[in-house]
């Protein structure tokens, strides 16, 4: 099965996409992750992307879309595969069906106050990376209780920083999930609610249960 996965950041994306990946034994495939594998194996498109990455532009989207062709012609995608963060525009989108067939788009949909409120109260650690939810820092001690290390608050968690990330993702994603839309393959999943009711519904969708 070759999905595609769609989300805002912080709906849980990552945690589903793990999950998916090892049940339906698929690759899970960022794009980061497949700039950096480029990258890192010097292939031709992935130095031509180290250019732009290392001046700290953006990668044209001719490059990202040879580096995922390139991706998704690995033995390892022979099953299936799930893309994540790929893709992102409509030129995107049909541009992957020159080369690769999408079976789902899997669109993970969590309100956008709800979204607000669950990341603009959390705090991570910075030693282990464990998530806790804070809701006043100044009356808190602000320690990990699993291994003692401080929390911090990601500068693109802060309220002001994640409100103009959500808006920026729903103007950007929309047309998208339209183009999907109107092609009949496109699930909408209610992420509002504990993640294993949340995975369920995804399992459902595609025609299997969460065994």
């Amino acid at each position: 099965m070759n999905i595609v996965l769609l989300g805002p950041p912080g709906a849980g994306k990552g945690t589903h996409a793990a999950r998916l990946a090892e049940k339906y034994g698929i690759p899970h495939i960022s794009t980061g992750d497949m700039l950096r594998e480029a990258m890192r194996e010097g292939t031709s498109l992935g130095l031509k992307a180290k250019e732009y990455v290392e001046n700290g532009a953006l990668v044209p989207d001719d490059i990202v879309i040879g580096i995922v062709k390139e991706r998704l012609q690995k033995p390892d995608c022979s099953k299936g595969f799930l893309l994540d963060g790929f893709p992102r525009t409509v030129p995107q989108a049909e541009a992957l069906d020159t080369f690769a067939r999408v079976d789902r788009v899997i669109n993970i949909q969590i309100p956008f106050d709800k979204l607000m409120d669950r990341i603009t109260h959390r705090w991570l650690c910075e030693k282990c990376g464990a998530s806790y939810r804070i809701e006043d820092p100044d009356k808190s001690d602000l320690i990990c209780e699993k291994c003692g290390g401080k929390l911090y608050q990601r500068e693109d968690d802060k309220p002001e920083t994640f409100g103009n990330r959500l808006k920026v993702y729903e103007a950007q994603t929309q047309p998208l999930i339209d183009y999907y839309e109107k092609r009949g393959i496109l699930i909408n999943i209610n992420s509002d609610q504990p993640i294993e009711g949340t995975f369920a519904d995804i399992c459902k969708a595609l025609g299997s249960d969460v065994s």
